[in-house]
């Protein structure tokens, strides 16, 4: 069934009005009728399965006839700290990242990044990577859109206060005997934290990046035996993250209730 984030305005009583390029989507392009069925997300990240109740050039008005409990979020909010890598790389991060969990993309000028935020295309390039994240969200039906921003890496990490563990993916972790493993790091995480996970560029972290995680309180982790290209690091932690916390904990929960 066809999912589609709405705003909160949209939501009046038990009627929803879709619109824009959605409302194109349902008429044009899916070419759907007046009595089919579609999920509509509130912001809240509340979904619901809703019937067409009339189709205009505006807009698509449906009709909430049941609620939905379907728990496809991570139990824990993961932040993805992704310094710019080169061509149409962050592109695929955004979108696979959306698809494996991450709640929120904070994008930075690497010391080694290659590719450079043109501000003067800011509003542009958003605007296109907040369209891959709806779509994304909306193809592996989750309950939210992840949010994207610009800012510096000495901003984020002011601001680590909010979360309950931060990681850097560091190549050096991996060639040292003793290492922290993500593994490790995770065990730490209860369901309703917050965490952040910082991956560099193509070059990975220059030394003062990695003085400036210390200052910070920030943990070097290791994301396996193998050094992993940037488009490759955010997806390992965060199907790591998965697996811990979401896919092993409900197993044992499972077996749990099995002995029982």
């Amino acid at each position: 069934m066809q999912r589609y984030f709405t705003n909160e305005q949209d939501w009046d009583g038990k009627y929803v009005y879709i619109k824009n390029e959605d409302a194109h989507h349902i008429s044009r392009v899916m070419r759907m009728n007046i009595g089919d069925e579609i999920i509509c997300n509130h912001p809240s990240g509340k979904a619901a399965i809703c019937e067409i109740k009339e189709i205009t050039k505006e807009f698509v008005k449906v009709e909430v006839m049941d609620s939905l409990d379907d728990q496809t979020e991570l139990p824990v909010s993961v932040t993805i700290a992704q310094a710019l890598p080169k061509g149409n790389k962050l592109e695929f991060i955004l979108q696979k990242g959306t698809e494996l969990g991450a709640s929120q993309f904070l994008l930075f000028q690497g010391d080694r990044s290659i590719a450079k935020w043109d501000k003067k295309k800011s509003e542009q390039k958003l605007a296109r990577f907040r369209k891959i994240v709806k779509e994304a969200s909306e193809q592996c039906h989750r309950n939210l859109i992840p949010d994207i921003h610009v800012s510096s890496l000495q901003t984020i990490l002011e601001n680590g206060s909010e979360y309950d563990i931060m990681m850097y993916a560091y190549e050096e972790e991996a060639k040292k005997k003793q290492f922290l493993s993500l593994t490790k790091a995770l065990l730490s995480l209860k369901p309703g934290h917050k965490t952040i996970v910082f991956i560099g560029p193509e070059g990975g972290f220059s030394e003062k990046e990695v003085e400036l995680f210390e200052k910070y309180g920030c943990q070097a982790v290791r994301l396996g035996a193998r050094i992993l290209r940037t488009e490759t690091a955010s997806l390992y932690a965060l199907a790591s993250i998965s697996y811990h916390l979401q896919e092993l904990r409900c197993h044992e929960c499972q077996q749990s209730h099995a002995i029982r």
